[in-house]
């Protein structure tokens, strides 16, 4: 009977293994030699050898930003044998701008992120633990205090269940500035709400007031401080944070890249 169990799991094991791999296909091999860059009306589009890159949907692929273009090549240079698109995040954005899945107009992505203020992050404090309360006001509330100076708001932090309410004008104040950005810019800053699950982190950010290797750590301060406590399996967690700094360091170039007419010029020698 034991043995017929063993079997059976065995069997169980390996079905699901062969679901798993047929769900996740392996990714592409490599098929282009070098990377290149042209340009058009002010325009620059990628070069997989002699083939124009297209977006998901098949639209050509192009961004109106020469270090962007550089910095997407650079991706794509950057792949070994197998072409990881999780790990192209400046491509991803990209093509999102461009192929606009969810048709995202530009007061959509305001509205988004102006509502996901109430909910951001480190507005929440424990009410639990003491030592971990006072790391996040510590830590925490610097960052909060510059939130509210920078952008004329008065957004306070709470140990509390409910969704902290927001005097008058502080949604249309944070809209306002947000609505400066154009629309590519507006999606790399919700990428990186997304990431962060924090607008005040993020502005910090894109401000400089904060580092992205920062804005990390205090994004992930209550799991680091646990960790301090029951200890960490280090490839895993660190892993984790690396992914989280990739995502956040992506989205930050994206905005600065979409927010300057900031071009390359190449030496030319006589």
């Amino acid at each position: 009977m034991f043995k017929n169990s063993v079997k059976f799991l065995t069997r169980i094991s390996t079905s699901s293994f062969n679901i798993s791999v047929r769900n996740y296909p392996a990714p592409p091999k490599r098929f282009y030699r070098q990377t290149g860059i042209i340009t058009s009306n002010g325009k620059y589009e990628i070069t997989l050898d002699q083939r124009k890159l297209k977006t998901p949907k098949g639209a050509p692929f192009y961004v109106e930003s020469e270090p962007l273009a550089i910095a997407i090549a650079t991706e794509w240079d950057a792949q070994k044998d197998v072409i990881d698109r999780s790990r192209m995040h400046l491509t991803a954005l990209s093509s999102t701008v461009i192929d606009n899945p969810n048709n995202l107009q530009k007061a959509d992505i305001v509205n988004y992120l102006v509502n996901y203020a109430n909910t951001d992050a480190i507005l929440y404090q424990s009410n639990e633990d003491k030592r971990l309360k006072e790391l996040q006001v510590a830590e925490w509330n610097p960052v909060i205090e510059w939130f509210n100076k920078r952008y004329d708001v008065n957004v306070e932090a709470t140990d509390a269940l409910e969704v902290p309410s927001f005097a008058p004008g502080t949604a249309m104040n944070i809209g306002r500035y947000l609505t400066s950005y154009n629309e590519a810019a507006l999606h790399g800053i919700m990428y990186a709400v997304d990431t962060m699950k924090s607008v005040i982190l993020t502005c910090a950010c894109v401000d400089r007031f904060i580092a992205v290797e920062k804005a990390v750590l205090l994004s992930r301060l209550e799991e680091e401080f646990q960790l301090g406590h029951w200890g960490r399996v280090e490839w895993a967690h660190d892993v984790n944070m690396l992914d989280l700094q990739a995502r956040l360091s992506a989205a930050i170039l994206f905005v600065y890249f979409n927010s300057s007419n900031a071009f390359v010029k190449q030496k030319i020698s006589i």
